[in-house]
């Protein structure tokens, strides 16, 4: 019997966590192991091991990663909010690049694999639609500080992947914060008016399909080692049109959706305008499923 591959999967309880958990406890490869803060939210899912970690502290994060000397970390802890990164530039750090020099640290002396999920927040928005190798321009400081772990992998000697990402949706159990697919649906069945920005461009991704880009990295393990990827849904939206879109897959009131521009928002940090991927070499290299927003709307009314 071929012995199990270990998989740390760090965030577990965020939305991104709770679904890398559920789809990699039905493959049968693997033996997992969840990092998070504080107390596990996962009840529906058995067949893994849970550890609550600040991964702040390298001494602890350390000791358990020599623990379980694991073959592959999916990285998908970090402080997301992105005015909050803005105002506490120090917390930040912490979680979004100390974290990961930690895991680095720890990687040099193992073949591990580190799977590092980022943003498309590391470009200025100026042009959309990026590639993997176009430059990076961060705008507000939480885009720096997923720039700032990304460079640190890129200059390591450890085998690593970096997974781009765009404005991640979905449901889970315990969910500590919500998201826009969730928002627009909940504001509208309550019959509130909104406003929706039409000035900033995005492809969102359901958690459901960026789990899977992971897996897909290492099922690709020999070839994507030291390689960016972007993924996410394939059409560039405005996030009014977002909101419209999930408006008509959920059957509510579209005139409740009102126009604004992002100046009216008055936001701390800056957003870029328009990013947007080049999912080419995803669909090429790794097998990532090419589909649309709306598309992937229907199939997320269906799961939930």
């Amino acid at each position: 019997m071929l012995k199990k591959e270990k998989i740390i999967i760090t965030g577990s309880n965020g939305l991104l966590g709770q679904n890398l958990i559920s789809l990699f406890v039905n493959e049968t490869d693997f033996e997992v192991f969840a990092f998070s803060k504080g107390k596990n939210r996962i009840s529906k899912t058995t067949n893994f091991t849970y550890y609550n970690i600040d991964l702040t502290d390298s001494e602890v994060l350390t000791k358990h990663l020599k623990r379980i000397k694991p073959d592959f970390i999916i990285n998908g802890a970090a402080m997301t909010n992105v005015d909050v990164c803005e105002n506490k530039k120090e917390l930040c750090d912490k979680l979004n690049v100390t974290a990961v020099e930690t895991l680095i640290d720890y990687c040099k002396n193992e073949e591990t694999h580190l799977i590092q999920v980022s943003t498309d927040f590391i470009f200025d928005g100026e042009k959309g639609l990026y590639k993997e190798d176009d430059l990076p321009k961060p705008v507000n400081y939480y885009g720096e500080s997923k720039l700032k772990s990304e460079e640190l992998l890129k200059k390591s000697k450890i085998n690593f992947t970096i997974l781009r990402t765009i404005l991640v949706y979905g449901k889970v159990e315990n969910a500590n914060k919500g998201n826009i697919v969730l928002w627009v649906k909940g504001e509208l069945e309550k019959g509130e008016k909104i406003n929706v920005i039409n000035d900033q461009f995005r492809m969102p991704i359901l958690a459901n399909d960026l789990a899977k880009a992971c897996l897909l990295v290492i099922q690709n393990s020999k070839s994507s080692k030291k390689q960016v990827y972007h993924v996410s849904s394939n059409e560039l939206l405005s996030i009014y049109e977002i909101a419209i879109q999930i408006a008509e897959v959920f059957n509510l009131d579209k005139k409740l959706i009102h126009k604004i521009s992002t100046k009216e928002l008055n936001q701390k940090a800056q957003r870029p305008a328009k990013t947007g991927f080049v999912l080419d070499k995803a669909i090429t290299d790794l097998g990532f499923e090419s589909v649309s927003f709306k598309e992937r709307l229907v199939y997320f009314k269906e799961m939930i």
